[in-house]
């Protein structure tokens, strides 16, 4: 499974994509209040296939609901039903209910097997419109779906999920390992003592977004200057989330060409954010590995994650001394075993490494399967 993103042309047609975004969002929420309703009178939730009928139904006597395809409502249908599933099963766990949303936050809406048709070149035709999309690459392999998704700023990009993408296999060609330790003050220590410093992207911006988020209170609710100053607040988060995401990509792109192994911590990041709060959030640890992930998948390289509980950084990495505690002031410790002077980061990367090759059991690394994070 591959997924494509496309932006559409902006044209004064997409106001109907728009409109079908919107009605998508109605029939969510009436489906929601459905669910709400028949767990207070029979104590379940509501059966997909029944929910299904119903709206179907509605739809036929509805004609801003029929601006929907049937396979989108299908979509919100089936949605709906596995997140009241998973929330039945693991409530005891924290897991929420879906609930309402505001129609006009309402992002998207799915089509699989019908209701859209690529016309070839740049042009796709979806319901009885045909729309244009910037082309930047050709869609090969079967199309599964296709998802009109609308961005805070109003731009429609359209998401395309191929599957039977052959792609060339590219042989690792280094052979080398490497042990890498997540970081507040640095983003990752390697095992082979080299840093890479986080620009802390959402820090540099804080000043302008403070600025943008002032300027839009003050704005009379419901008036045009209102909503132009929202648009320039989303414009300064959308600007932070790109620039980390290109960095995140070529930071990708040069471990994978440097290291054919790389072995990581598993992390608590539920528990890190609760104690340090946005730092964690301006890192974007999880946003990072799927980066990694999917580049080295690509390029035929493995991620070996390590169990949280190991004490990587309590562990001399020269002697394998484990200390009883370490507090987190402690940046630099000497062993009291075999006196060797470890420098907290580099050391805990190293027993990383250590522990991560390990997993691959003396094989050849070329051919070692990937591991699956905890």
């Amino acid at each position: 499974m591959k997924t494509l993103k496309f932006k559409l042309y902006s044209h004064k047609r997409n106001r109907h994509l728009k409109r079908s975004i919107n009605a998508a969002g109605v029939i969510y929420n009436y489906a929601i209040a459905l669910h709400k309703r028949y767990y207070r009178m029979w104590g379940k939730h509501l059966n997909c296939s029944k929910l299904q009928a119903h709206i179907a139904k509605r739809r036929k006597r509805n004609p801003f609901w029929q601006l929907v395809g049937s396979q989108a409502v299908q979509d919100i249908c089936q949605r709906i039903s596995i997140a009241y599933q998973l929330f039945f099963k693991h409530h005891k766990k924290g897991v929420k209910p879906p609930g309402f949303k505001k129609v006009k936050k309402y992002k998207s809406f799915t089509l699989k097997q019908a209701g859209y048709k690529f016309l070839g070149g740049n042009r796709v035709k979806i319901g009885s419109r045909v729309y244009q999309y910037w082309n930047s690459r050709e869609i090969e392999g079967t199309v599964k779906t296709l998802t009109i998704k609308r961005t805070p700023l109003g731009e429609l990009f359209m998401v395309v999920v191929v599957d039977n993408v052959n792609e060339s296999e590219i042989k690792p060609s280094t052979g080398n390992i490497g042990g890498f330790d997540f970081g507040l003050k640095t983003f990752l220590t390697c095992s082979d003592g080299s840093r890479i410093e986080s620009p802390l992207f959402l820090k540099q911006s804080l000043n302008a977004i403070k600025k943008a988020n002032r300027q839009h209170s003050k704005k009379q609710k419901g008036s045009n200057q209102r909503e132009r100053a929202r648009k320039n607040l989303v414009r300064k988060h959308e600007d932070v989330t790109n620039r980390r995401r290109d960095w995140f990509w070529k930071l990708a792109h040069d471990l994978t060409d440097k290291f054919d192994v790389l072995c990581f911590e598993t992390l608590n990041l539920k528990g890190m954010q609760r104690l340090w709060g946005r730092k964690i959030s301006d890192l974007a640890f999880r946003e990072f590995l799927e980066v990694l992930e999917w580049v080295a998948r690509k390029k035929g390289k493995q991620l070996v994650y390590v169990d949280p509980w190991y004490p990587s950084s309590k562990t001399c990495s020269c002697c394998g001394h484990i200390l009883e505690s370490l507090d987190l002031s402690v940046r630099h410790w000497r062993c009291p075993s075999c006196q060797s002077e470890n420098d907290r980061d580099e050391n805990a990367s190293a027993n990383i490494k250590r522990v991560g090759s390990s997993t691959l059991g003396g094989g050849d690394v070329r051919q070692a399967k990937p591991a699956i994070p905890a």
